[in-house]
Parts: structure tokens; C-alpha cells; sequence
């Protein structure tokens, strides 16, 4: 059984890796639409090795009749179309922010809360949560169930593509300035990204806190366990792509570093790379255009009492937001749409 799927937001960097997971990962489809805006209409974007797609404009778009949504064209766009969507009977799987923190949608990360898919009947909307998120809980979950977390402090080391096309070409002509002494005029950042990290991400807040800092407070909260204490720094660097955070946890219960490798070896979605020895961990480069969410550095801090230290490596184009939400799919498909489990649709 397949299923008509709509992609919103198709080219866009997150809409083209939907269009490419759906296709790695066999999600069954009998019909695939590449939806955007209309300046974008009428472009050609690829489905798989061979399928060529041309773009629909979202604001004449017919939902009615597809089954599936998933829509990454921005918060204020998806504000005044997922509902629309939603509306015509098609369950939406929204990637913006504009969704997570209302409580009749589900914020999901399969690997941390797939049950949570079945509150999608209130609003026939699904939330994809923030990318640094999604990579740090993959990450605590297993941990948390060992545990129990009472304490997260963690530093993020975002890359440019999570601020879109136009940010990534600025790095790229900033770096290339720099190289031939060419001037400089920040446009998408605040300040010069090449060669340079800024220690701010999206709009601050009365606290002093940035937009993207409160997400991954709140949105843990909402995801694994509203009485875990978070604290966060985001920064922007000089990364094409793939996300890193340094995660400072403290528990409740005892747990060694040996026995936090041993859950992490055996946890899904997570690849533990930890040697111990040069080039024994996993960088952005690395990660780049994986599905797995790489944890490395494991280590006590001796500095708490139940204390450690983790170093979590994502693309986040793919897990932190592409394939997240096609994993949330596959479950909505698996548990939901469908009483025959489609064998290409696992979550794996």
C-alpha cells in the first residue's frame, strides 16, 4: 500500500533532503508532489536517482486526497498553510517552529517518543522539533532511562546551512574574500561567519537568552522529561554543514562512563565513536550526509557527583530535520495509517 505525499517547501536545503530520504529510505509512495512558493514554481527538483518533479505553488496547492504533508517553507508560511492542509484530511508533519510548543501537537523524535505520534488526531499536525534538539535527546534518552537526568548544561556549534541557502553562500564568498582581500559586508549573520564564531542564533530574549537557546530548554522538556534543568549556548561556525554540542549531564543515580558507552553502543539511532586516541571521535565533516546521531568524548566529570561529558555529532539537514521528519512518517504509516506495516517503512 503507498501513499500521495506532499513535500512543502521542496527547494529549499530541508525540502530537497526529504524528497532525497524518501526516496534512500523506500517510504512507500503511489504519488510524490514538490510543493514551494511562487516565485519557485515551475522549477525541476529530483526524486531519487531518476524521477524528476516540477514544483507546485503552495498557494493553489490541493491537499485533498494526500495522505501525508511534510513542510519546511517557514514558520509564517506553514502558520497559514499546515492548517489548510491539515484540514483537507492530510496529517502534516511540520519542520518550522511554529507548531512545538502547542500542546494539542505532538513534538516527536522517534527514537525518544514515537508513542507520542498518536496525539496527531487533535489538529492532524505533527511537530519535527529544532535540529540541535532533536540530536542532543537521541543522545540523552537512553541515558535518562539509566539514570535519571537531573541536569543538562550544553554548548552547541551550529553550522551555516541551518540558516539556509543564502547563509551558506555567505560564508562561502566570505571565505573567498578573505583569500584576496576583498571587503566584507555581513548580510545573513550579524557579524563575519568566515574564519569566526558567533555566539548567537536567532532573536535575544529579555533574559538574555536567544530564541534557538529557549527551544532546546523547552523543547526537551516537552520531549523527554519537563523536570530535567537545561541550560544552553548556541553558536553560529564557520561549519557548512553538521551540528556539535558539548553536553555536560548531571544525574540523579550513579553511572560510570563504561557503563554510559555500553547504553550508548546499544542505542537506536546513536553510532558511539569514542577511541580514545587521535582522530578517535566524529566531526562535522564526517557526519555530514549520515542518518546517525554520533556521540564521542564520553567521559566522567568529576567536578558533580554523578557527572559526565559527551560530545554529539549530527547533519543537521538529515536527522536534525529531513530525515527526523520522514522517520516520524514511517511511524505515523507503521502505527496509524495503515493495519499492513509497509515493509521499506521501518524506523530504523
Amino acid at each position: 500500500m503507498g501513499y500521495k505525499v506532499a513535500v512543502v517547501g521542496a527547494t529549499g536545503n530541508v525540502g530537497r533532503e526529504m524528497l532525497q530520504v524518501l526516496s534512500e529510505r523506500g517510504f512507500p509512495i503511489d504519488e510524490i508532489a514538490a510543493v514551494a512558493s511562487e516565485r519557485s514554481a515551475g522549477r525541476e527538483v529530483s526524486f531519487g536517482d531518476d524521477e524528476v518533479l516540477k514544483v507546485q505553488d503552495l498557494e493553489n496547492f490541493d491537499f485533498s486526497g494526500f495522505d501525508i504533508a511534510l513542510f519546511s517553507p517557514g514558520g509564517e508560511v506553514s502558520a497559514v498553510h499546515a492548517p489548510r492542509a491539515a484540514k483537507a484530511g492530510c496529517v502534516v508533519i511540520d519542520n518550522t517552529s511554529h507548531f512545538r510548543m502547542d500542546p494539542d501537537v505532538p513534538l516527536v523524535v522517534p527514537e525518544v517518543n514515537a508513542d507520542a505520534v498518536a496525539g496527531y488526531t487533535k489538529r492532524n499536525i505533527i511537530a519535527n522539533p529544532n535540529c540541535s534538539t532533536i540530536q542532543m535527546v537521541v543522545a540523552l534518552k537512553p541515558l535518562h532511562e539509566e539514570a535519571k537526568i537531573k541536569r543538562v548544561v550544553v554548548a552547541t556549534y551550529q553550522s551555516v546551512s541551518g540558516a539556509g541557502n543564502a547563509a551558506m553562500d555567505e560564508l562561502f564568498e566570505q571565505t573567498k574574500a578573505i583569500y584576496v582581500n576583498d571587503p566584507l559586508e555581513p548580510k545573513e549573520f550579524t557579524k563575519q561567519i568566515a574564519f569566526n564564531v558567533i555566539p548567537h542564533i536567532q532573536d535575544f530574549m529579555d533574559d538574555g537568552s536567544t530564541k534557538e537557546e529557549w527551544k532546546m530548554v523547552a523543547e526537551t522538556k516537552k520531549i523527554l522529561d519537563p523536570k530535567i534543568m537545561i541550560t544552553a549556548t548556541c553558536a553560529r561556525v564557520p561549519v557548512f554543514v553538521g551540528h556539535s554540542e558539548a553536553v555536560n549531564i548531571e544525574f540523579e543515580n550513579p553511572i560510570t562512563a563504561q557503563r554510559a558507552r555500553e547504553i550508548l553502543r546499544e542505542s537506536p539511532g546513536i553510532m558511539l565513536v569514542d577511541t580514545r586516541e587521535d582522530g578517535g571521535y566524529i566531526t562535522p565533516v564526517e557526519a555530514t550526509g549520515e542518518y546517525a546521531t554520533y556521540v564521542s568524548r564520553v567521559r566522567e566529570d568529576p567536578t558533580v557527583e554523578n557527572g559526565l561529558n559527551i560530545w554529539v555529532v549530527a547533519d543537521n539537514l538529515r536527522k536534525g530535520a529531513a530525515l527526523n521528519s520522514v522517520q516520524i512518517a514511517e511511524v505515523l504509516v507503521n502505527r496509524h495509517l495503515s493495519n499492513v506495516v509497509p515493509e521499506a517503512a521501518s524506523t530504523a
